[in-house]
């Protein structure tokens, strides 16, 4: 096989200055965690009367270091909230934190930063909110699958809004 046959050494990398994107997990760490359930016992009564309702919001952030280059930290944020009824039964808030060694295209980037990134983060930060929920007395809370691409797009979406852009060309959305 000759060395120019070789995957990335084609036209295609010499457009992009020889180099392949690539993406590397330096290191993946719980930032902020919390547990309480401030109605125990009564809400494990109440729970055997009333189906809990469980809201989850989530949110990605990211954070770009100067040194080394092409370094980004990207942190999931996840908050759950169980109610019975009127009352609280438990808050899980979850900042799982990765850092990253990114080398895309700029315009690239953004993307691969909350999309591609908190999808490598997404099922170890899954697994901790289950053991955690479970660990504090509750069925553990098993998250579904998300979709950060559409996540990202909704986001895009609600930014042109904001800015009145509508229909023109959707912003980039800050890390």
């Amino acid at each position: 096989m000759n060395p120019s046959d070789k995957p990335g050494n084609g036209p295609d990398a010499a457009q992009a200055g020889g180099q392949q994107p690539s993406l590397g997990v330096n290191s993946q760490y719980i930032k902020d965690l919390s547990f309480e359930a401030p109605n125990g016992p009564k809400v494990f009564l109440a729970m055997q009367k009333t189906q809990p309702t469980i809201t989850v919001n989530l949110d990605v952030q990211a954070t770009t270091f100067q040194d080394p280059p092409n370094t980004y930290e990207v942190v999931l944020h996840v908050k759950a909230e169980c109610k019975v009824g009127d009352m609280v039964g438990f808050i899980a808030e979850l900042a799982y934190a990765g850092l990253f060694t990114i080398s895309v295209p700029k315009e690239h980037l953004q993307p691969v930063m909350l999309i591609e990134c908190p999808r490598l983060l997404f099922p170890f930060a899954r697994n901790i909110l289950a053991d955690v929920t479970r660990d504090g007395g509750f069925p553990p809370l098993m998250l579904g699958l998300m979709d950060f691409a559409a996540l990202y797009q909704a986001r895009l979406a609600e930014l042109a809004k904001q800015q009145g852009q509508g229909a023109g060309a959707a912003p980039t959305p800050a890390p």
